[in-house]
């Protein structure tokens, strides 16, 4: 005899967690009735965290039902980025104010970790102080963001007054910060004209001759990977079409602020140089990735995205479609893969390749993917031509850019320096020299991942192809510079922390690589032979450059820095 089934649950009924009509109510409103994407997933949690100050289950579940898709892809992009507060069931939403305290090596060296505890004790339960990474505004240590505004440098007082003002604002108002130059106003760098771009349109140029020109002047790409701009751009503009072009402004490398200072003084020269690339290349949509760090300039962007849909520059048939993607605080989304799976509304996890994302990118189209110095440099090299940006350069090298310089340094900041300039010639020329009273001990040429050098090897050639021979590379050109008052193992330590918090945590040499790291080199004396060894392991064996690169520092302390890593060794970071 057939035997009957008994079910769990009524028939008929979703299995899971059911919805709850309040949330899904309160979802239709402030979704404004659209009609959802699944690839705006992470732009749906930002607009639910902005409205609740959280991430509540019943509004996560009423998300999923919308999106059609399981609760557990909504948990786990949610879950995946530092700046979305999931809560658990019966937890209690945080403090309606955060104060966000940045801990990173510029930071920390400026007296950040006393900042952090004196403001916990002045501000008490009622407002929420965490310690965070690097947000961007390193030359002006130690950072503190109130919001969504930054205070910066920031001392106990003045953070205290920028509470107290946020806390007596309209609630629509709290935290919000202000527009960098305010929304639409007159730059420096404004062209209206758009007299590049309308060229190569309105004279049909070949765009192989824009391709060709990129090359002479010697651009590389500013990211970090120097890639031949002009041969990227090639490759990209070869694959079948339609294709796409993606602009990372995620820079996240604990002393990185160049793609901010090019967005808040040259936008034009910015959007400019991306619709030269989307024109050259053919891409039907630009995709550009802002760090949710800079809410500020978000604001001045979505108007300049606004103003060009408005009035395009170009017939409609040759405009692409313009599109502005929100960061949620994840460094790993800085690698052009994640980044793109960040635009597509999952976590941010790298891609195996091949193929590599200008065959198969984001959506599955061929994909350019540029950073914001790499653009403002194309437009500024077809504006003048490349002979003129193939002019500068010292030692043999070609081409300028952008130095994002920290630390112990009278005047730091972003500095224009010809490629292959020295450590020392970039202090004493462009920085003021040394800050009063210290000298020169180790720098790090290109941030967290890029190593670290000691003050004898000053005079190296800070340009691509220079430094691996010293176990270090040049990166994004984030310069974070040390003094007799610090040391390189600190500084490798808190480099190392950085990176178990940052780890995306798909492949098992770096997530536990990065956990193992960590606890080894706060112990007094270092284990040489085992740091070697797991170094080994990440830098063979992990999927992107984060796990690959993360030893560097250490490296670099174990090869040049011999005497600071035993038991009586001093203390610094003073």
């Amino acid at each position: 005899m057939e035997q009957p089934v008994h079910f769990r649950r009524r028939p008929g009924r979703p299995k899971g967690r059911a919805v709850d009509p309040l949330a899904r109510e309160s979802l239709r409103r402030l979704l404004g009735g659209e009609t959802l994407r699944r690839d705006l997933l992470i732009e749906y949690l930002h607009r639910l965290q902005d409205a609740h100050g959280c991430l509540q289950p019943p509004y996560l579940v009423a998300l999923a039902d919308a999106l059609r898709i399981a609760p557990a892809e909504v948990y786990e992009v949610a879950t995946f980025y530092h700046h979305f507060d999931v809560l658990a069931d019966g937890e209690s939403p945080p403090p309606a104010l955060t104060v966000r305290v940045c801990d990173s090596l510029s930071c920390a060296m400026a007296g950040a970790d006393a900042l952090a505890e004196a403001l916990r004790t002045s501000l008490g339960a009622q407002t929420r102080v965490q310690r965070v990474p690097c947000v961007g505004r390193c030359a002006t240590a130690p950072a503190v963001v109130v919001g969504q505004r930054p205070v910066a440098p920031a001392a106990l007082g003045p953070v205290l007054a920028v509470v107290d003002a946020v806390r007596a604002a309209p609630d629509g108002d709290a935290g919000r910060c202000p527009v960098p130059g305010g929304t639409g106003a007159a730059r420096a760098d404004a062209d209206p004209s758009w007299r590049v771009l309308r060229t190569l349109h309105d004279e049909a140029r070949d765009p192989e001759s824009v391709f060709a020109a990129l090359e002479a002047a010697g651009l590389r790409g500013m990211g970090g990977a120097g890639f031949p701009t002009g041969r990227k751009w090639r490759i990209v503009a070869g694959q079948p079409g339609p294709r796409l072009m993606v602009v990372n402004a995620d820079e996240g490398e604990p002393g990185t602020f160049k793609d901010r200072h090019f967005l808040e003084t040259e936008p034009q020269a910015f959007l400019e140089g991306m619709l030269i690339a989307a024109w050259a290349v053919g891409a039907s949509a630009c995709y550009v990735y802002l760090r949710d760090e800079y809410a500020g300039l978000r604001a001045m962007l979505e108007h300049e995205l606004a103003q060009l849909r408005a009035d395009p520059p170009l017939p409609a048939s040759a405009m692409p479609e313009l599109h502005l993607r929100r960061g949620a605080g994840a460094y790993i989304c800085g690698e052009e893969s994640a980044l793109i799976e960040s635009i597509e509304g999952r976590r941010g996890a790298p891609r195996l390749r091949p193929p590599y994302v200008a065959e198969v990118g984001l959506f599955g189209r061929p994909t350019l993917v540029n950073n914001v110095e790499t653009l403002v440099w194309a437009q500024r090299i077809l504006a003048h031509g490349p002979a003129a940006f193939a002019a500068h350069g010292r030692r043999g090298r070609r081409g300028l850019r952008a130095f994002s310089v920290s630390g112990r340094v009278r005047e730091p900041g972003v500095k224009i320096a010809p490629a292959g300039i020295s450590l020392r010639e970039l202090v004493d020329e462009h920085c003021g020299g040394m800050a009063p009273g210290h000298r020169l001990h180790a720098y790090l040429p290109g941030g967290a991942s890029g190593g670290i050098l000691p003050a004898s090897l000053a005079d190296l050639p800070l340009d691509f192809d220079t430094l691996q021979p010293h176990g270090c590379f040049i990166g994004s050109a984030a310069v974070i510079v040390l003094s007799q008052v610090d040391r390189a193992r600190d500084a490798a330590a808190s480099m190392m922390r950085f990176f178990r918090d940052e780890s995306c945590g798909q492949c098992t040499p770096c997530r536990v690589g990065t956990a193992k790291l960590q606890p080894l080199l706060a112990a007094p004396a270092w284990d040489q032979a085992l740091l070697g060894e797991l170094a080994t392991v990440m830098a063979d064996a992990s999927i992107c450059g984060l796990g690959q690169a993360a030893p560097n520092p250490m490296l670099g302390v174990m090869r040049h820095f011999g005497h600071e890593i035993g038991a009586d060794a001093p203390r610094s970071l003073a």
